[in-house]
This record gives C-alpha cells, structure tokens and sequence, in this order.
C-alpha cells in the first residue's frame, strides 16, 4: 500500500524541522505526502525546497481581546476548514505538529474520518494539539512528562524527529573517531582550533539580544585555551563584534549572524550556552552535549519545562533570563569550561538522547493509515 499522508503544521522552525523530518521518512516508505501550511510561514519557503506540495491556508489565530478580527473570525474559520478538506479528500492519515495550521485540520480530518495522529513537541502542550488530541488515533510526545490527555493506550512517547543532518551528527559522535572527524572536519569549515574546548551561544536564528549581550560583556574573562562560536541572529552582530575587540578576545571568538550549517557548530560545541525550545532541548541530548539554557521568559512557560529532565538528569544547568548577566557568565558559565563537571554533564546527556523519533513517528502514522491502529 502507498499511502496517503497529509501534514500539518508550520509558522515557526519547532513546528517545521521536526515536520519535514518526519516527510523525509514517509516519501523513503513510499508514501505520497503533502503539507497544509500558510504563506507566512517558514514552511511558505522549506517545504516546497524539500520537493514537496504545500497546500496553504489563511491563518486564523484566535484573537486574545476583542477587536474587528473577531468578527471576521467565522467565515475565516470555514474557509480554513474547507481548504483543509479538499487537501485531506482521499487521504489515509492526517499528522498535526500543532499551531495554527493544525487546528483547521484536525477539524476537517473529523468530519471525513480520516485518521490522526498529533505529534506535541513541547512539555506543556499547546490549544491546537490539546484540541486534536480528544479524537486522535495516537499521540505521540517528545517528553513523558507532557500532560497531553489520549485515549487509554493512545499515548507514545517517541521524541523529536531530528533533521537528517543533526541526526547523522549525533550516530558519529557514538564513535569516538568518528566524533573526532567529525569536529575537525566542521573546525576545518569554520576556521577554527578543533583542539580548544569550544563554547557554542545561540538564540537561535532570530537571536537572543540577553544572551548576546551578557556573554560578550564577559568576554575579557573567557578561560585560557577555550574559544567561542557565537551566533548572534540576524542582523545583531555588529555590537558583539564590537565588544569582543574591546575585550582582546577576537582571535578566539567567531562572531557569525547566522549559520546555513548548523551542525557544524554542534559538531565543535563542548558547551552550549542558548534558550530551550523543544527542538534545541532534542538536538543537544541526541548529541550529548551539556548546556547552560536559559528559557525564554514569555509565552505559556514550556521552555522551563522543556528543559526540566535535562537539567534534572545532571545535563545541563538552567539560568533564568533576568539572572543571565555578565556575571552570571563569569560564575556559572566560564568556570564549567574544561572542568570535571563538564565532563560529567557530558556523560549524563548523552544517556538522554535519542536519534529515531522521525522513523519511529512515521511508523505511527503507516501504521495509522493502514488501520493497525483504531481510531
């Protein structure tokens, strides 16, 4: 049977990595796969780059006060919905990855009964996949904890599916000559020493302005033979630049704004300074490496929670944002750089990761399609 798989979800990269993961193993199965998503989002431009068909839809969030789009919310809604039909008409399974995109499916996956299954990133689960969850054939978690209520046995903890490139990381650093080349190789790249401990600052692709700022303002103390690649978003390089020079701390400290190759960094990290959204969370224990995270301090509060079983298993240390100051660089930071701990930290996320949440969440949805799991 080749079958027919519609996803959804997109807007951000946490709906999006793990989304096209997951095609990656459906289309190696031979299954048809197509993506409901919205023009706005990154999937508008990933998605299609991946060779395959999006289908989009309008974007319909559900406005937090009244204003003029609530009253526009209904039509907008059933547009939504009846987009989202025609995608799914002749579909064998639907799988939602949550957000905007998602809500509308799992509505229209409902009314033709279509199979779903909800794949919820987060440790604190979002409206959309609470929603989908009620009536899903399977939900499945990238952390245990997560309270998303299923059906009795309807629930898997299967992780985060991983991009290929961080997944085919993560099997080398298994070996240790293999993790060797590997971080010579992606030194050799990015033109740094594969022999100084490294440290990796990342906010991420937009950036982290606090986290930017406080490690630069503590560059001056950065420890003897430790370097540092450091990310700063898009377009937020330019003070980091400045700082590091007035520091003397520019030979050993790589200011990039952005990073096509992500894994490369990854690949030289020794230490992780960065946020913990899901996706980071599962890249950094399918490496195995150690982090000091710092949550970002809006939204529903998952980044703490994200980052709770790293931390707890002794992995990582958590920072809350109002406290990650240049000195709180100095004191908790710096001092873990070639340390004992560091090893240690090192040794306890690699017992965490995993590296097969994308196959074994395309088995769940097969599975799904060919009726081995009943709705």
């Amino acid at each position: 049977m080749s079958a027919r798989i519609v996803m959804a979800g997109g807007g951000t990269a946490g709906h999006v990595n793990p989304l096209l993961a997951t095609a990656h193993e459906l289309v190696a199965s031979g299954c048809d796969v197509t993506v409901i998503g919205t023009e706005e989002g990154l999937e508008a431009r990933l998605v299609p780059a991946a060779g395959l068909d999006l289908v989009t839809i309008p974007r319909v969030p559900l406005p937090r006060r009244p204003s003029a789009q609530l009253l526009t919310l209904v039509p907008r809604w059933r547009r939504a919905v009846d987009r989202c039909a025609e995608a799914l008409a002749g579909a064998d399974a639907l799988v939602g990855f949550g957000g905007y995109v998602s809500t509308p499916a799992y509505r229209a996956a409902a009314r033709l009964g279509v199979p779903v299954v909800v794949h919820e990133q987060n440790a604190r689960p979002g409206l959309a996949n609470r929603v989908g969850a009620r009536r899903a054939a399977v939900v499945a978690l990238t952390f245990a904890s997560t309270p998303l209520a299923a059906r009795a046995g309807r629930t898997q903890v299967v992780g985060l599916p991983l991009r290929p490139a961080i997944a085919d990381l993560a099997r080398r650093r298994e070996d240790p000559d293999a993790a060797r080349g590997a971080r010579e190789e992606a030194a050799a790249r990015l033109g740094i020493d594969p022999s100084r401990t490294t440290v990796l600052v990342t906010g991420g692709s937009l950036g982290a302005v606090r986290l930017n700022e406080a490690v630069a303002a503590a560059a001056r103390d950065l420890p003897e033979g430790a370097q540092v690649v450091h990310l700063t978003g898009r377009g937020k390089d330019a003070p980091v630049r400045e700082a590091i020079a007035a520091a003397g701390a520019a030979d050993r400290w790589l200011v990039l704004d952005y990073l096509t190759t992500m894994e490369d960094a990854l690949a030289v990290a020794d230490l992780v300074v960065c946020r913990s959204g899901a996706g980071t969370v599962a890249e950094m224990t399918a490496l195995g490496l150690p982090c000091v995270y710092v949550p970002l301090p809006i939204g529903n509060g998952e980044q703490r929670l994200n980052a709770r079983d790293h931390v707890g298993a002794g992995g990582a240390v958590l920072v809350d944002d109002d406290d990650f100051t240049a000195e709180a660089v100095r004191t908790r930071v710096w001092p873990l750089v070639g340390s004992d701990r560091l090893v240690e930290m090192a040794r306890a996320s690699r017992d965490l990761g995993g590296t097969d949440a994308a196959r074994a969440l395309a088995d769940l949805v097969i599975d799904a399609a060919e009726g081995r799991i009943r709705r």
